[in-house]
């Protein structure tokens, strides 16, 4: 338990005091968001905003994981210890920085050309698919069962295409963080909600070893209490109104990140529920683009569907708040299954 509530308390001190400096940081070098056309009329004041502000909470999400492997011994004097790192915890830390540091690259093209578009969709992808290659080989190599997986493993193997599966999920909850991330604190309240929840979820299969197949569950829980603290410090400065943005670093970080918990802890499908809300945005786009192709008409107002609420009449803070909720409700419902597979089990025994 402590080394869960250092990583949490390191993440979260090291964002809160750490987010400012960045601030003026971006600011001084003009590093600022770039609003779409679209978009422009009810959020124009958001231009310029300093953005990339993601590179800090990733950071301080690392910072508080590597000092929650620090032990302080005082049998025969003081002492300090560096625990060795799982294989669980650096496949965890390899999905969020190696994702993150995609966004940057599309972060900083977008910054260099004074543009709203970043890297090309062919470099995003093949980014982010050597990257799903690289976990997927690790994670083979660290035991990881390769079966696609509800609350527990379901028995279908995927094999060789175990690879393709972890491609889909990185790319899809990478995206889907960053549809939501167009609205103060929308995306960061969220995702703080869904990774608190692997800390819960990791932390009860390191408590019940004999049930899960997880893989370093204990160093996974660290990973993500130091995460959820490193959103809770930044969302401090990101909440209405947003003094920084966190950029597709921070967004293409988390979604990273939470595939790669997802697929740990095998619960793949499970993310589908915790996350509901990253779904439904990502839903919404393909739903607004098939159907304007298909018939010539828009389903809803706008998509991301957020700006749907938007342009409907709510004040942001109004669709953020409720968003809020919505995801809350699917952590809940999550949460729920997770649990009620666990006395389900026991009730065999």
């Amino acid at each position: 338990m402590i080394p869960l509530l250092t990583a949490a308390a390191v993440g979260l001190l090291v964002s809160i005091f750490g987010t400012p400096y960045a601030i003026r940081f971006f600011r001084r070098r003009e590093i600022g968001q770039f609003i779409q056309e679209e978009i422009a009329g009810m959020h124009g004041h958001k231009q310029g905003t300093p953005t990339m502000g993601g590179v800090v909470f990733v950071l301080a999400a690392v910072i508080g994981y590597l000092v929650s492997h620090v032990r302080v011994l005082s049998a025969g004097g003081l002492a300090v210890e560096f625990t060795p790192l799982s294989d669980g915890g650096l496949l965890a830390m390899f999905a969020l920085a190696g994702m993150a540091l995609v966004g940057f690259l599309d972060d900083w093209i977008k910054y260099s050309n004074k543009r709203s578009l970043g890297l090309s969709k062919s470099a995003k992808f093949g980014g982010q698919l050597a990257i799903a290659a690289l976990f997927a080989w690790g994670a083979t190599e660290a035991g990881v069962v390769t079966e696609i997986s509800f609350v527990r493993p379901l028995g279908i193997d995927l094999g060789a295409f175990f690879v393709i599966w972890v491609l889909l999920m990185l790319t899809g909850w990478a995206n889907g963080v960053n549809l939501a991330d167009g609205m103060d604190g929308l995306a960061g309240g969220s995702s703080a909600l869904v990774v608190a929840s692997y800390t819960v979820i990791a932390f009860w299969q390191f408590r019940n070893p004999g049930v899960y197949e997880s893989v370093d569950p204990l160093e996974l829980a660290v990973i993500s209490a130091a995460m959820f603290g490193a959103i809770l410090g930044f969302l401090w400065w990101n909440a209405p109104p947003a003094k920084i943005i966190m950029g597709d670093v921070g967004s293409q970080g988390i979604g990273g990140l939470l595939a790669a918990l997802a697929l740990l802890t095998n619960t793949s499908l499970l993310l589908v529920v915790l996350g509901a809300i990253f779904v439904a945005e990502t839903a919404s786009v393909i739903l607004q683009v098939a159907s304007f192709r298909l018939f010539g008409k828009r389903i809803f107002r706008m998509s991301p569907i957020h700006y749907h609420f938007d342009l409907g009449g709510w004040p942001e803070t109004t669709v953020v708040i409720r968003f809020w909720i919505l995801t809350g409700i699917g952590v809940a419902l999550g949460l729920g299954f997770f649990y009620g597979d666990f006395i389900f089990l026991q009730d065999l025994l």
